[in-house]
């Protein structure tokens, strides 16, 4: 009986070691799901609130408060001192600017007819009674109430006939005879240069598809197909390239830009039924304001092999796309040129973790120091140095306090790696040093918002013509993007410009269009 007894305990033993086992893998499961089920909810809410809720990244100064509070019941001392800081800059201080600013919005849309007539040709109306154009003479004029209108005449086309005589020399009839050059893009090309500014700036400032722009045309008694008004974009966009070489030149002096990128769709005759997706690159110059686009296929380094100069040295403020790192990092460019990060990027993915908790709030009050101090700076009109200085002053110590909670939120563990938290603290603990780039030098924005403005008409344009022809198409919607968004930074009328510069393309030299 013995043998048997121990036989059975010992098969006992090893059926509840199994069952412990099971019981910690089953455990061990159940947590994870656990944190998949939380990871998936916070997504979803993430989504949600974007889907649904306001699209304004602006921190709400009640919702704060309660930070605040909640720091008083149970944070060191340490940590609550840039906090105050934040509280007396989010008080009675902000609600009284945000009053302000709402009564000059008032104030500056509430335009009377007066101001919007101001400057308006004027066509007088005369409309008298019905008894008094019977009998003009029975009647005296004793006075006149004036209704004022606005009012509209539709774009109205014409023929232009461009007469070019030709003359001899009276004392030398034998030499042959001499006539003024074509004013013309193209030879026999029916489109004058009115005409084709307005054709692009239909198409690029206000973002028209083609086969609208045929329609308003045709409702004007000029039926042009849309083949026709492809084909005078594509001119003008050949015309176009020793300005946009000259632009390109510029925009990288000073050896420091921004750069982003967005996707857009594009018919691919490769991928019937398919869309490809093309990338529009922005560059922009925050020194002087000028911009350029570049169109590419693609999302690689090797796009910017192709958009950046290969003697550019200096400072590329960019995302945290890993091309970027790519592209600095070959040979041809090794320890010429140096990333800087985006602190508004960094922003947004604590901004969009705020829900889970108190931490990405307490990121959030930090980071509204900094862009507080940015624009006291602005407002001051104040140079590089000085803002050097006052980085170096102000801002530091908060980054500082900023690394210092990131670090130690990392080591603790608090937050799961995949949830909204963990993710913005890994990014941007792994962007820091970029993020830091900007207390050191005066010029440098702390962040890329500048060249994502740029890129916005783009987007706009893409809810309405949805892709592009094929990927010419991004070429020549790159050279306009581009030429547009310099206008509007000094205040031109795009179509105004436009015509002149189509106008004196014909007759201008090599050198007129670089400079």
């Amino acid at each position: 009986m013995m043998p048997d007894s121990t036989s059975e305990l010992i098969l006992l033993r090893q059926e509840v070691a199994t069952l412990r086992e099971m019981i910690k893998l089953l455990t061990e499961e159940n947590e994870r799901l656990k944190q998949h089920n939380y990871v998936m909810k916070l997504k979803v809410d993430a989504l949600a609130r974007r889907l649904f809720g306001k699209s304004s990244e602006k921190l709400d100064p009640a919702q704060l408060q309660m930070v605040f509070e909640a720091m008083e019941r149970g944070e060191d001392d340490t940590a609550k001192k840039p906090e105050a800081s934040a509280d007396a800059l989010c008080g009675s201080e902000a609600e009284e600017e945000g009053v302000v600013a709402a009564a000059a919005r008032v104030k500056r849309n509430k335009r009377g007819l007066d101001d919007l007539l101001a400057g308006l040709p004027v066509t007088e109306v005369i409309v008298d009674p019905e008894e008094v154009k019977a009998e003009p003479d029975a009647w005296s004029c004793i006075g006149a109430e004036v209704t004022k209108l606005i009012g509209y005449t539709p774009g109205k086309f014409s023929a232009e006939h461009i007469i070019r005589r030709k003359y001899v020399r009276r004392d030398e009839r034998h030499l042959p005879p001499i006539i003024a050059p074509t004013r013309q893009l193209q030879d026999r090309c029916i489109a004058s240069p009115r005409l084709l500014a307005h054709l692009i700036t239909s198409r690029f400032e206000l973002h028209l598809p083609y086969y609208r722009i045929e329609q308003m045309y045709a409702r004007a008694c000029l039926p042009i197909s849309r083949q026709t008004l492809c084909g005078w974009v594509g001119m003008t966009h050949d015309a176009c390239r020793l300005v946009i070489e000259a632009i390109k030149a510029e925009v990288f002096e000073g050896g420091y830009v921004q750069i982003d990128e967005t996707p857009v769709k594009y018919q691919d005759p490769g991928r019937e039924g398919v869309c490809g997706t093309g990338y529009l690159w922005s560059v922009h110059n925050p020194g002087s304001g000028i911009g350029l686009m570049q169109w590419h296929t693609g999302r690689g380094a090797a796009c910017l092999e192709q958009l950046v100069p290969r003697e550019f040295t200096g400072l590329i403020q960019c995302d945290g796309y890993s091309a970027y790192e790519s592209f600095i990092k070959s040979p041809a460019r090794s320890g010429s040129i140096q990333l800087v990060g985006c602190m508004a990027h960094a922003r947004r993915k604590f901004f969009e973790a705020q829900a889970e908790g108190e931490d990405a709030r307490w990121v959030l009050l930090q980071m509204q120091q900094l862009y507080r101090i940015e624009a006291q700076m602005r407002e001051a009109r104040a140079g590089p140095q000085q803002v050097r200085a006052a980085r170096q002053q102000h801002s530091t110590p908060i980054l500082e306090a900023i690394h210092a909670r990131l670090q130690s939120l990392q080591h603790s563990r608090i937050h799961i790696p995949r949830s909204l938290t963990g993710a913005a603290i890994s990014y941007t603990l792994g962007q820091w040093e970029k993020l830091c780039v900007y207390v050191r030098d005066g010029r440098v924005q702390i962040d890329n918002n500048l060249v994502e403005n740029s890129i916005r008409p783009s987007a706009i344009g893409k809810k309405n013509w949805l892709f592009m022809g094929d990927a010419k198409s991004g070429d020549r919607a790159a050279t306009f993007y581009t030429l547009i968004a310099n206008c509007h930074r000094v205040g031109l009328n795009v179509e105004a410009y436009l015509t002149e510069l189509f106008e004196r393309l014909p007759s201008a030299t090599t050198k007129q269009c670089m400079s």
